[in-house]
């Protein structure tokens, strides 16, 4: 749900092909993370239609010490999208939809109803507000919400731009999508998912909504903090086909295959599929990489991170599911194709965390503030986590490298701590900033 769609772009010149795939390589990729125990993810890597490399790291459940393997199923988040629209396409060639449909057929009471068409809101057209972006959204997102409460908060929140003038993306157009599905087929969003494409492509590690349940050997999220901490839980009752979708990597990879093997639409719906407007497709993304390009999507909710993409010159899906990480999982990406292609590439050296107590980690509490620097920061202690957060922004949690510096590693930022002089150091892509505590 989280918006979340820089992915794996690369723009130097192309290296030949290996004629094998390094795995061992890979694996020393993975295992530096697992050491340095920056991240939890599992990752597939398919090649013309068969698996060539899976792996798991981390816990499914930090707490238990439950390990993840690669049939554990994480949330996909907005990937979720790329099977709301491979429905709704569906739909579409048995005659009960048109992408010209307007909003009003089924919503009237909604803004701008007789405006919006489906394909407006496939391809984040619509003006809609996005409904997870509310300044209360983190308040309620862990309550089940009924159909007609959602339709009131999309209701209440109106509109940003008028349909078609412009695109912004938007979670609100595809929790109305599946009511749409539903709508037009006299089925359930879960039936038509096991229908269309669970049950015929043997996803046998995927399902719609539900709690999570270890036992069914599915991950918890997490932040880094000190330690794993473990995130939120958003109700699965709200994101609905916007990002109610439990998965694991090799089923998205059988997903993505199928799809573009033309095994679940025709030609005519996934050229429409992959049609950009805005950048935006209709439920799909194009990721550049080097003279490459690959289909897909990324996804974020709670401590959830995900990525899959498709390269349909190569025939080679690759997905990575993540249930905590506190470096880039689009750097790992960028890291498994280059490894892949047998591009030039170093392996990344991590910092390994390290532990801090909470009494040291109270002495940097703080707002920082700088005339050099736009925004005000706000460091404070949650749990036995230290956390940053600019105004205006979403927290983040700091993880300790070193003597009084943290880092946070997704967004390349590093914070050194002065507690002589009550102030930071603040260093992101090469700038650096001084900021004194109030």
């Amino acid at each position: 749900m989280k918006k979340n769609i820089f992915l794996f772009i690369a723009l130097l010149p192309s290296l030949l092909l290996a004629q094998e795939f390094n795995n061992q390589k890979l694996d020393s990729l993975l295992d530096r993370i697992v050491k340095a125990d920056k991240a939890m993810f599992s990752i597939a890597i398919h090649e013309n239609g068969n698996p060539i490399y899976t792996r798991a790291i981390g816990y499914a459940d930090v707490e238990s010490e439950m390990k993840a393997n690669p049939k554990t199923m994480y949330r996909i988040g907005s990937i979720s999208k790329s099977f709301t629209a491979t429905l709704i396409l569906k739909l579409v060639e048995e005659g009960k939809l048109s992408l010209d449909t307007k909003l009003s057929k089924f919503y009237p009471e909604l803004p701008n109803a007789e405006k919006i068409t489906i394909k407006n809101l496939l391809n984040h057209h619509s003006g809609l507000f996005n409904f997870t972006n509310s300044d209360d959204y983190t308040s309620w997102m862990q309550e089940a919400k009924t159909k007609e409460e959602l339709l009131r908060i999309i209701k209440l929140n109106g509109t940003v731009f008028e349909p078609n003038e412009k695109s912004e993306y938007s979670n609100t157009n595809y929790v109305i999508l599946t009511w749409i599905v539903e709508n037009a087929s006299g089925k359930s969003f879960s039936e038509l998912l096991q229908q269309y494409i669970i049950q015929p492509f043997h996803l046998n590690r995927t399902k719609y909504q539900g709690e999570i349940n270890v036992k069914n050997n599915e991950a918890y999220s997490y932040q880094r903090g000190n330690n794993w901490i473990k995130d939120t839980e958003t109700d699965m009752s709200v994101p609905l086909g916007a990002g109610a979708i439990v998965s694991t990597p090799t089923d998205l990879n059988k997903f993505y295959v199928a799809l573009f093997e033309g095994k679940i639409l025709n030609a005519e719906s996934l050229e429409k599929m992959k049609t950009l407007e805005d950048n935006y497709g209709l439920g799909l993304f194009k990721f550049p990489y080097y003279e490459k390009y690959s289909f897909g999507h990324s996804g974020g909710i709670d401590g959830f991170s995900s990525l899959a993409g498709y390269f349909p010159e190569e025939h080679l899906a690759v997905s990575i599911t993540s249930n905590g990480s506190s470096i880039s999982l689009n750097d790992v990406m960028l890291g498994t194709l280059n490894i892949y292609f047998d591009k030039e590439y170093e392996l990344p050296v991590y910092k390994k965390a390290i532990q801090v107590d909470v009494t040291t980690l109270r002495q940097y509490e703080g707002t920082y503030d700088s005339d050099t620097f736009p925004l005000d920061i706000k460091v404070f202690i949650e749990g036995d986590a230290l956390k940053a957060q600019g105004t205006g922004q979403s927290a983040i949690p700091l993880t300790a490298v070193g003597n009084n510096t943290f880092e946070f590693t997704p967004a390349k930022l590093q914070i050194e701590f002065i507690p002589a002089s009550n102030e930071m150091q603040l260093t992101q892509a090469g700038n650096s900033f001084r900021l004194k505590k109030r």
